[in-house]
């Protein structure tokens, strides 16, 4: 991996040329506890893009992967994450790309097509729907699971599973729990009915972390919904008719 400094963080992130076509670049921003080789490696989609035509760049977010640790949780607003992905794209000379998001990565990406528009030329949000809206979605306790010591019972099920996969992803649990007290901001209809940007929305039939992929795709003036049937919040990322979709919308996009 390769790695910049975004505003004194520093950032690791992958830049994967296409291996035919135009090289449009596609940036990809994971979702929480995960990196971009769990996101995005693992489930084949920088495989796939590349194949398509695309330059794919991933990177691990701040408190993520084997980019730099950070234990405020002031650090990890979606606004200050944001940034780093803009300015990710400034390093590498990209004036604007599609950018792809999957849970806290399509917070991210939102946050990123409302305030730095003109870096991105269309917004792909998997893994969240309205509840980017209304604020619901993981309950609480995540962060206090993840600081607990090791064999100590989780407040729900939920918590217990992100503890489960931030140790399989060998993740730093202190930055984590950093992370996930603030990196949950909403936006609100009038923001999401800002977003002009081509967006497709691609959320599972069983996702109930996302909240409904359709009713956020109804706030946005330019967006449409892709429904993934059965599958969860887990098994929505790689899901077939996922990639499908995308490859679809990114052919027809301006």
């Amino acid at each position: 991996m390769q790695s910049f400094d975004s505003d004194g963080v520093q950032i690791a992130y992958i830049d994967v040329p296409a291996k035919a076509g135009s090289g449009d670049p596609v940036l990809l921003i994971h979702g929480f506890a995960s990196n971009h080789a769990v996101n995005w490696v693992n489930t084949l989609w920088v495989k796939f893009l590349t194949e398509a035509g695309y330059r794919v760049i991933a990177l691990d977010n701040r408190g993520h992967g084997q980019s730099e640790k950070l234990y405020d949780p002031a650090a990890y607003t979606s606004e200050h994450m944001a940034g780093d992905a803009v300015r990710l794209l400034r390093h590498l000379g990209i004036g604007r790309a599609d950018v792809m998001g999957y849970s806290m990565g399509a917070r991210i990406a939102a946050h990123m097509a409302l305030d730095h528009s003109d870096a991105v030329r269309s917004l792909l949000i998997g893994g969240l729907g309205f509840h980017l809206v209304d604020g619901h979605g993981l309950p609480q306790g995540i962060a206090e699971a993840l600081e607990a010591p090791p064999g100590t019972p989780a407040p729900n099920p939920t918590a217990a599973s992100f503890r489960t996969f931030a140790e399989q992803t060998k993740s730093d649990l202190r930055a984590l729990a950093a992370c996930i007290r603030a990196s949950r901001q909403t936006l609100s209809r009038a923001e999401l009915s800002a977003i002009d940007t081509p967006t497709l929305v691609s959320v599972g039939t069983l996702d109930t972390v996302a909240g409904s992929g359709p009713e956020l795709a109804k706030l946005m003036p330019n967006a449409r919904a892709l429904d993934l049937p059965g599958r969860d919040h887990s098994t929505a990322v790689g899901d077939r008719l996922h990639r499908k979709g995308v490859l679809e919308f990114l052919a027809e996009r301006p």
